[in-house]
């Protein structure tokens, strides 16, 4: 459970003023003493966060975040940081007291979630101190000022009376489609899968990288099996085969090299672009790629990644892309870069955005940085597909989707 990488737990995050309780909550949700609780308001400052399973859901990534009232210039930059995590938020937890009920902060608040269109839970905490009848009433009230369906609790972080109900509407609040499928319908049971794993300078040493690992997972969940090797193998473990894979999936960077040795009736397409699917949306990246061509002399491009990682000097988000690129265009373009969790919210200066597979963010964070773009109508492709199209492969990579 607690190998299971960040990018693919539920995100649940506690919003709510200052003094609260929201660190006494995931103390209490988690059974833990995670969070530092103290009697002074503002005592959490950046993002907490914390991995454990709620069953059924599985595994979910509790994020505990600085007082939404928070005030002075530290405190604005407090509040923003804790704005930002609603980018990543499938589920929100709005926690409140009987005393304050819903205040001008936590309306706010709820009205991004609505914006953003995140299931939320309304927690009255301190029920302790309130006493059972004013909590009832403060419940009652909030409803009916609400005028919608959603969930309010009462709880008690101190006595942790509640909280098992308050995990019950975590449960049932939870999107159904909160967890996409990594390979949809395109593997079945017993078909046979060949992934192509490059060993180069830039693979960790003595372990895969997520993508791949993942990719493996998701064959094993299907009952299907396959092989592994590396590009310089490949054509040997494809003519051991009795019958063609299902499938062959490749590291993008090796696709030139994968496409002449695998058959053209063999379905073929990469682990990024496999994300692309998985983590955004397919089609706007598609469209991305083929904005490329419009690309000209003085144009401003943004790489970015979703995190940061020691650059090799053969790095492919700020060496070999720019360079395919301007290759491509033959023009000299501009470029940024922006690395881990901040990302531009005024693109308007780019004409395109190349961004990494996100595999350290989750989708809805994904999703989030691909409607920016759109919004200021900036075309914008991953790593995975933008190198399919580099290589003129792009169409048939993408056949095992069309075709499914």
């Amino acid at each position: 459970m607690n190998s299971t990488p960040r990018s693919n737990r539920v995100h649940i995050a506690i919003f709510g003023r200052r003094n609260v309780g929201k660190s006494s909550l995931i103390n209490a949700l988690t059974n833990q003493d995670i969070a530092l609780v103290s009697h002074v308001a503002g005592t959490t400052t950046d993002p907490v966060y914390k991995a454990m399973e709620i069953l059924p859901i599985g595994p979910v990534l509790i994020i505990d975040t600085a007082g939404i009232d928070d005030e002075g210039y530290v405190g604005e930059l407090r509040v923003k940081k804790t704005r930002e995590v609603l980018n990543k938020t499938d589920i929100a937890l709005i926690v409140t007291d009987s005393e304050i009920a819903l205040g001008e902060h936590e309306k706010e608040i709820l009205r991004l979630i609505k914006e953003k269109n995140i299931p939320a839970i309304i927690v009255l905490n301190k029920s302790d101190l309130s006493g059972n009848s004013k909590s009832t009433d403060s419940v009652s009230k909030i409803k009916t000022h609400l005028k919608t369906d959603m969930p309010v609790v009462s709880i008690s972080s101190k006595t942790k009376e509640g909280i098992e109900h308050l995990k019950k509407k975590i449960i049932e609040t939870t999107p159904k489609d909160v967890e996409v499928s990594l390979l949809g319908n395109i593997v079945k049971k017993g078909d046979n899968i060949v992934l192509v794993t490059p060993i180069d300078s830039s693979a960790p040493k003595g372990r895969m990288i997520l993508p791949q690992v993942q990719t493996i997972r998701a064959i094993l969940d299907v009952d299907a099996f396959m092989m592994v090797c590396k590009e310089t193998e490949l054509k040997q473990v494809l003519e051991s085969l009795r019958e063609p894979p299902k499938l062959v999936i490749t590291d993008s960077q090796a696709f030139k090299e994968v496409k002449k040795i695998v058959p053209r009736n063999v379905p073929l397409t990469s682990f990024s672009i496999l994300y692309a699917r998985y983590k955004g949306d397919l089609e706007t990246l598609i469209a991305g790629a083929n904005a490329v061509k419009k690309l000209k002399k003085g144009d401003k491009v943004l790489i970015a990644e979703g995190c940061t990682h020691h650059r090799q000097k053969d790095d492919i988000g700020t060496v070999k892309i720019p360079k395919w690129l301007e290759k491509i265009t033959e023009a000299k373009l501009e470029f940024s870069y922006v690395a881990g969790t901040s990302f531009e919210t005024d693109l308007s200066m780019y004409s395109l955005i190349v961004h990494c597979g996100a595999c350290m963010q989750n989708r809805r964070e994904m999703i989030h940085r691909i409607k920016i773009a759109n919004d200021y109508n900036v075309p914008i492709v991953n790593y995975g597909v933008f190198i399919a199209y580099v290589n003129g492969i792009l169409d048939r990579a993408i056949e095992p989707f069309i075709t499914t």
